[in-house]
């Protein structure tokens, strides 16, 4: 039997054998404590009935799978490289993942990182579609958000309203909430640099990544770089023109790169091709 249980069945004893009024100080003790428990109890309750459980058929969320293959491990050590660049006397944690042109991986590449990380250390990562033009993450999750961070800068919806539990280890997502045509202006906004600010205290030895527009077409992604810690680019081979890589690099250079993904190496490819197609 449960403490709450006990405590439970003890004062509903009391109250059958005891006057109103003569319970003693260590009975109500108990029952005070009960209630409280059984209060949390229930909150831990209804916590659990928020999850959204992650229905695992999209083919690219190879580590949401417990299962070990070469792509998984190539997440895993993106992860582990990952944790010994951000690591120091100051933790880096707020990192976004863009890319230079679409089509490149890098919200794929930014979400099995989240649940990489996620599985591995079994505490808190939160993942932030800051893709307002096109997000994508809760379509791949096959999550419906009702808020999401639209909501938050928009209309300063307190950010806990907007989080959604994956049930994916502990893998939380913010959602982008809803697509505008040019999001900019909020993603520059004081509201911007506060949630940043918000989330880096909230979670301050944990991880959280921001997944951005494609850098070449907008300037939303140059626009939170200078506001994170840093930023992970990736390149899918044969996607953008060499020259577009180089010339969107040399401009992230200018604030803390961490490094290049290289997506979709063609030797890669031909040996893992039966099952992660163009990633």
């Amino acid at each position: 039997m449960s403490r709450i249980e006990e405590a439970l069945k003890k004062a509903a004893s009391l109250r059958q054998t005891s006057p109103a009024g003569s319970l003693d100080q260590q009975s109500g003790a108990d029952v005070v404590r009960g209630s409280h428990q059984l209060k949390t109890l229930k909150q831990k309750a209804n916590a659990l009935l928020d999850v959204v459980p992650l229905k695992i058929d999209h083919l690219m969320l190879a580590t949401a799978r417990d299962e070990k293959t070469a792509v998984v491990e190539e997440y895993n050590k993106l992860r582990s490289t990952l944790i010994a660049l951000t690591s120091g006397e100051s933790f880096a944690n707020t990192i976004m993942v863009t890319s230079t042109v679409s089509e490149e991986g890098k919200s794929m590449t930014a979400l099995n990182l989240a649940i990489s990380l996620a599985k591995q250390h079994d505490h808190t990562v939160l993942l932030v579609d800051t893709d307002l033009r096109r997000p994508s993450i809760h379509r791949y999750l096959d999550i419906k958000p009702e808020f999401g961070l639209v909501n938050c800068l928009r209309d300063n919806l307190p950010i806990e309203k907007a989080l959604i539990k994956t049930g994916v280890g502990k893998l939380v997502l913010l959602p982008a909430g809803e697509a505008i045509k040019d999001p900019v202006d909020l993603l520059s906004s004081n509201r911007m640099k506060a949630i940043i600010m918000e989330l880096k205290q909230r979670y301050p030895e944990r991880y959280v990544i921001f997944d951005t527009p494609p850098a070449l077409p907008f300037a939303d992604a140059g626009v939170l770089a200078g506001i994170v810690d840093s930023t992970l680019f990736v390149v899918r081979e044969g996607k953008a023109k060499l020259e577009d890589v180089v010339e969107t690099l040399e401009e992230f250079k200018k604030h803390h790169l961490l490094g290049v993904v290289y997506n979709d190496a063609h030797s890669f490819v031909n040996r893992q091709s039966y099952y992660y197609g163009n990633y």
